[in-house]
């Protein structure tokens, strides 16, 4: 007969749904919202409880885990661009991790064990954690991996921009959600992390961190001489702005996976587009944007 815990069965599933939950969202380069991830953890954590309480086993029927699932996603990832993308890679990461659950059951009596759709272990607290950290790491690097051949999709493209003598080659993402324009042409903007873009000014025009904090500040230390039409302040809105500015270069050209798309204006982010780091810049699709 197997007793189970109700406190060692809520935190080993909160736990591991947080992991998969922050997984997902670091694969599909979406803004770590940990509080939300949290409280869908939270979520799936009750849940697991609930399936053991008398009265209440109906709750394992699949219709009801998979609303469950939805319910969690949604708290976790409610509001986002790429919602879609972030459940199904929640989806895959949890069918993987529960292979993983099943493979380490058949090596040996003990570890975690799967039942009911939810996890359970007789281990010690603290190897169940220790576990549940190992398969996070290996099923991220894996996913991170795969995720990398997103290029050939046509997603990831090689950018090159060029300022004069100088260039900066970068990965930039093609996002469907990024609407911003040039107010004045209309075109597509991209955006570049600036730290990123450092090597296309030269050192007296280069803008530091300071100035993409304080883009109309920038725009009068560092449009001077020969380089005044070449920085312009760009406003934006998105989640949480209202009204904000970005400073903004007028590069030569762009050139992205190898086809020359013309100038371009290119809007200096001074925070990471990307939370993974597996790219650094944004724009819009490229035969409509550019």
């Amino acid at each position: 007969m197997t007793v189970i815990y109700v406190d060692t069965l809520f935190l080993l599933n909160a736990l591991v749904d947080y992991l998969l939950l922050l997984a997902a969202a670091r694969l599909a380069g979406e803004p770590l919202r940990r509080l939300r991830f949290a409280l869908g953890a939270v979520l799936g954590g009750l849940y697991a409880v609930a399936i053991f309480l008398p009265g209440l086993s109906f709750l394992s029927h699949p219709l009801c885990r998979a609303a469950s699932a939805l319910l969690m996603m949604v708290m976790a990832y409610g509001g986002s661009r790429r919602l879609l993308r972030q459940g199904l890679l929640f989806v895959a990461l949890t069918c993987a991790f529960g292979g993983g659950v099943v493979a380490i059951g058949l090596m040996g009596d003990t570890g975690l064990s799967l039942g009911g759709g939810v996890f359970y272990s007789a281990m010690d607290f603290k190897m169940v954690l220790l576990s549940a950290a190992v398969c996070y790491l290996v099923i991220t690097l894996v996913f991170r991996r795969l995720g990398r051949h997103t290029a050939a999709g046509g997603e990831l493209a090689r950018a090159v921009l060029r300022l004069g003598q100088r260039q900066v080659e970068l990965t930039a993402l093609v996002d469907t959600g990024n609407t911003l324009t040039d107010p004045v042409s209309g075109r597509g903007v991209m955006v570049a992390e600036g730290e990123a873009a450092q090597e296309l000014f030269p050192r007296e025009h280069r803008p530091a961190h300071r100035d993409l904090v304080d883009p109309a500040g920038a725009l009068e230390r560092l449009g001077t001489g020969a380089w005044r039409g070449r920085f312009r302040l760009l406003p934006y809105r998105s989640v949480g702005v209202d009204r904000g500015l970005l400073l903004a270069v007028r590069a030569d050209s762009l050139e992205l996976d190898g086809q020359g798309r013309g100038p371009v204006l290119v809007a200096l982010s001074p925070t990471p587009v990307s939370d993974g780091g597996g790219y650094r810049a944004l724009i819009g699709p490229m035969e409509d944007r550019i």
